[in-house]
């Protein structure tokens, strides 16, 4: 219990996760100081692209080790699966249409990159060791879950485009090639080409700035979060909030007996559970949009943006720290 307050009162005494929480609340109370979309857009690219390319440039000094491959598999595995599990419990606390479950089914299946960010900024902050490949894991997961999902959307018989045509090759296009993944994986394999040099040429864009950078992408996403909850709560329902609370908690206590399974380190296993944990925001909506253009984004966005993301950030990733240090008793 100590160790986890003191993993609370650093994260929320972290300059970036005050930032967010001054955008949020100054959007709630109805303050306009969301960025413009092209200048939230460009960082959020420079993120994923600071994140890959250090991560490939660890590749480089050495290899994927035994314990990023297994959070790898295991991280592809819950991608994957998440989604079917979330379209049939919402099935039971909702009577949302197939097409609206899968939607957001999508989302809780694949990850935030961002959260995935703050987390690691938490782990530098308390000393605690984690693989820069880690990266890779972010990048595999991405994916899976968008498939699960079009594959749950084909099988109600709501793929279809409004015009009765089936829009596969445009959901697999927004799926495979979306600005998350091409960014994620090209930096890394950026990285891992350019290898130590290629961090040092680039340190004083990549490596010194990121964590400021970091602090104005989260003031900008707390603006968005707390304008999209301030607007889109009348869509919600309370068991849809509650479902946006527990499934992120369930996911990572799955990813957590995975890691106790395979004897991962604390850092990375904190790492897996709040990959298992964070709901998309990013690669899943642009997805959803070409696949489920029925689904209401006021429902799903606000879900992962308005209520996961806060709570990951603000309670779930010092949770999963916290929780994480039992692997390393």
């Amino acid at each position: 219990m100590n160790l986890y307050l003191s993993i609370v009162e650093q994260n929320l005494l972290s300059a970036p996760v005050l930032f967010f929480c001054l955008g949020f609340g100054a959007s709630l109370l109805g303050a306009s100081i969301a960025l413009p979309s092209g200048v939230s857009k460009m960082i959020a690219i420079y993120l994923m692209l600071a994140i890959g390319f250090k991560g490939g440039a660890a590749v480089s000094m050495g290899v994927l080790s035994s314990e990023v491959l297994l959070c790898l598999f295991v991280g592809v595995v819950l991608s994957g699966a998440t989604p079917f599990a979330a379209f049939r419990f919402l099935g039971y606390v909702s009577p949302l249409p197939a097409t609206e479950r899968a939607a957001i089914a999508a989302h809780y299946g694949s990850i935030s990159i961002v959260t995935f960010t703050a987390a690691t900024d938490a782990l530098i902050r308390l000393g605690l060791e984690f693989s820069a490949t880690m990266a890779a894991v972010a990048a595999a997961m991405e994916a899976p879950a968008i498939i699960s999902a079009v594959y749950l959307l084909r099988k109600a018989g709501s793929e279809t485009r409004s015009d009765g045509q089936l829009a596969k090759q445009s959901v697999i296009r927004e799926v495979f090639f979306n600005v998350t993944i091409v960014v994620l994986v090209g930096a890394f394999a950026i990285g891992a080409v350019t290898g130590k040099n290629g961090l040092s040429d680039v340190s004083g864009f990549l490596v010194d700035p990121f964590r400021g950078v970091l602090c104005l992408f989260l003031l900008d996403l707390g603006a968005v979060a707390g304008q999209g909850l301030r607007t889109g709560r009348r869509s919600l329902s309370w068991p849809l909030m509650l479902f946006a609370a527990w499934m992120p908690a369930l996911s990572a206590a799955l990813a957590f007996l995975s890691a106790l399974a395979f004897g991962l380190s604390h850092g990375n296993a904190a790492l897996l559970m709040t990959l298992a944990a964070s709901a998309s925001y990013i690669a899943a909506p642009a997805a959803m949009r070409m696949a489920a253009p029925d689904a209401r984004p006021e429902i799903y966005l606000t879900m992962a943006l308005g209520v996961t993301f806060p709570l990951n950030l603000l309670v779930g990733v010092p949770l999963y720290i916290s929780i994480a240090s039992i692997l390393a008793s």
